[in-house]
């Protein structure tokens, strides 16, 4: 007996694999639903961004061109962040301007690169989840998967179909809370300011839970609402699509989170 289903590559990302591997298992329980035939590779590494964002092209060409192989042979890549998925669809290729061949291939994979919800409703068609989550929560439009993705009503289709969910939005949904990889180290100052006006916002929402599909978005939201005092926990989106909250506490009050 034959296995049709299609083959998906799962790119784990760096925050996920180091800071909340339950994002992962998610991802994998929300591909595996929709029909999917899901491997991790064990080659992949870094998306390459960090170096990328810092100028570092030679780096980031040299994550690509080790990491390009591992994704090969697949027919679809999906990462649950649309800053890595970006990462691998809009820069890769361009790294390789003058590498015809590794070119070629690079966009190879950029052209079957999915962040994860925008590949449940765009291109498997999932209209609702299996889900439960009881309480009130708003989402957090990453800066790279609005921009550079078109990330914004797929979420929110596959959320509201969660049973005992509310959602509500964000005052400015499209402000960047200030992370931006490397920018937050940068600086400081101004990252500071803008996750602290990002803060305010969600806190005016009402909402018990902050949701996202960026970890370092969330890792840095919910750092500032922790240090504000405040009680609305933290969850990456897949976690709430698949069901998996109650394997781990929210993002900011387990061990291992930020």
């Amino acid at each position: 007996m034959t296995d049709d289903r299609p083959t998906v590559a799962l790119f784990v990302t760096c925050l996920v694999d180091l800071f909340r591997p339950a994002v992962g298992f998610a991802a994998v329980r929300l591909l595996e639903d929709a029909g999917c035939a899901v491997t991790v590779p064990r080659g992949q590494t870094c998306c390459g961004q960090p170096a990328y964002n810092s100028g570092d092209r030679a780096d980031a060409r040299e994550i690509a061109r080790r990491t390009i192989p591992a994704l090969e042979g697949h027919d679809y890549i999906v990462a649950p962040s649309g800053s890595c998925a970006a990462m691998l669809r809009h820069h890769w290729p361009d790294l390789f301007a003058d590498e015809p061949d590794m070119r070629v291939r690079a966009e190879a994979v950029a052209a079957k690169t999915w962040e994860l919800t925008s590949f449940l409703t765009d291109m498997r068609g999932v209209k609702s989840v299996s889900a439960r989550y009881d309480g009130t929560a708003t989402y957090h439009d990453s800066c790279s998967g609005l921009r550079e993705l078109g990330i914004a009503e797929q979420p929110r289709q596959l959320l509201r179909g969660v049973a005992g969910l509310t959602l509500k939005d964000l005052g400015a949904p499209e402000e960047c809370c200030g992370f931006g990889g490397t920018f937050a180290v940068k600086y400081p100052d101004i990252s500071g300011r803008m996750v602290d006006d990002k803060s305010a916002d969600i806190e005016k929402t009402g909402a018990d839970t902050l949701l996202a599909g960026d970890l370092g978005c969330l890792m840095n939201m919910a750092g500032r609402l922790k240090r504000r005092g405040s009680k609305i926990r933290a969850r990456h989106v897949a976690e709430v699509l698949a069901g998996m909250t109650g394997a781990v506490p929210p993002i900011g009050e387990g061990e291992g989170d930020a």
